[in-house]
């Protein structure tokens, strides 16, 4: 191999090609410059930038996944992954949303739906002209998603009339359309839900209330009610009954991108950390020449490292075992482990550059504490680190 044909070293540290290299330097430069600009502001007000989903559209960053015929780059969900990292470096609020969109609704769309609901909803959502969400999770309905769902539908002629109302839904006061589960056959169990893709003006549908948090702020939440909704036939997504297969892969999925965010942030906090103790003087000189603050960043870097390796082996895996085999197996196992992982290793991150920061991390307006302030939901959205060890064992103990 000659010397112009080798990896570099950052190539080989990484793990990444040439190609994934210049995806996700792109995708930096993007995020650097289009979305940070906004992260203060959404963080301050709860503020959400109409703009910003048709300008990531334009730019090619939706529909990775989709194949061109809908305008999408036909790419896999690693390159989703790399682009969903980036995101979370400069404002992981936009990179929730954008997860939300690209992967629980587009993806799963792609996925599951047939040819002429493609054609309708697809183009849109690669475009960034209409906003996806995923309807699954309900009040007192959240780890377990699927046994205790409550929303219901029944079939009247040519439409399905839904009942029922979902919480915490990413996107939802914004969202044009909607990935929504209910149930079909209550007598079925969890054998009896299906999906249903719900536009945000069909008779029957609300945004309840807009729900304000903690972290993430200026990525939508809400309550969604569905009052007698009238949902067209046409837009039931993989037949009837057949909405848990769905539901497992996508979860999957689901758990295989929270931790590129997780990722995302922790590089960002540690480069705040890094640079932050080289400028804070104390004692007359800079505290990065301390043992202690030394010592944190060290550990800092190592972890950050490792979340690298992780996040990186478990997307490649899902591109190589696929989403049929999703909801059981090696995949189960491993994308459990893999978020588990990185969203704990995270929080560790986080308080290590929160302390190197003393007072000035504890202030609001700073941006790690914005950082700071978003690590709890990445250990509790996609079922908690407490459901993540009940998968991993139960796929350990019946292999």
């Amino acid at each position: 191999m000659s010397s112009s044909e080798r990896p570099s070293v950052l190539q080989a540290f990484t793990g990444l090609s040439t190609d994934e290299m210049e995806v996700l330097n792109q995708a930096d430069h993007f995020a650097q410059n289009e979305m940070y600009p906004l992260a203060q502001k959404m963080d301050d007000e709860e503020w959400w930038p109409k703009e910003i989903f048709p300008k990531i559209g334009a730019t090619g960053y939706f529909g990775i996944t989709a194949p061109e015929q809908y305008g999408g780059s036909g790419l896999d969900v690693f390159t989703s992954g790399l682009i969903l990292q980036a995101f979370g470096r400069w404002n992981h609020a936009l990179a929730l949303a954008w997860v939300a969109h690209e992967n629980l609704c587009l993806h799963n769309i792609l996925r599951n739906a047939n040819d002429e609901q493609k054609k309708k909803y697809v183009p849109g959502l690669v475009k960034g002209t209409a906003i996806g969400a995923l309807g699954l999770t309900e009040p007192g309905a959240g780890s377990d998603a699927i046994g205790s769902m409550r929303t219901t539908a029944r079939r009247e002629g040519d439409y399905y009339v839904l009942n029922g109302s979902k919480i915490y839904i990413t996107n939802g006061p914004v969202a044009d359309v909607l990935l929504v589960y209910a149930k079909t056959d209550k007598d079925r169990g969890n054998q009896g839900v299906s999906a249903f893709i719900v536009e945000k003006d069909f008779p029957g549908f609300k945004v309840a209330q807009k729900l304000v948090k903690m972290g993430f702020r200026g990525s939508q939440t809400a309550e969604l009610v569905f009052e007698d909704c009238k949902v067209p036939a046409a837009n039931l997504v993989g037949g009837e009954n057949r909405g848990v297969k769905v539901v497992m892969s996508g979860l999957d999925l689901e758990r295989a991108m929270i931790s590129p965010i997780c990722l995302g942030i922790a590089e960002r906090a540690f480069a705040l950390a890094l640079d932050y103790s080289k400028q804070r003087k104390q004692f007359g000189r800079s505290i990065s020449d301390f043992q202690m603050v030394q010592a944190k960043l060290a550990e800092m870097y190592t972890r950050v490292e490792s979340m690298r390796l992780f996040t990186y082996q478990v997307l490649r895996a899902a591109n190589v075992i696929g989403e049929e085999d999703g909801g059981r197996g090696e995949i189960h196992k491993l994308t459990a482990a893999g978020v588990l992982y990185v969203a704990e290793t995270m929080n560790q991150v986080l308080n290590d550059a929160v302390q190197v920061h003393g007072g000035t991390g504890y202030i609001w307006e700073s941006e790690i504490n914005r950082l700071y302030r978003a690590i709890k939901l990445l250990e509790i959205g996609a079922g908690t680190s407490e459901v993540r060890k009940m998968i991993i064992s139960k796929e350990l103990l019946t292999a």
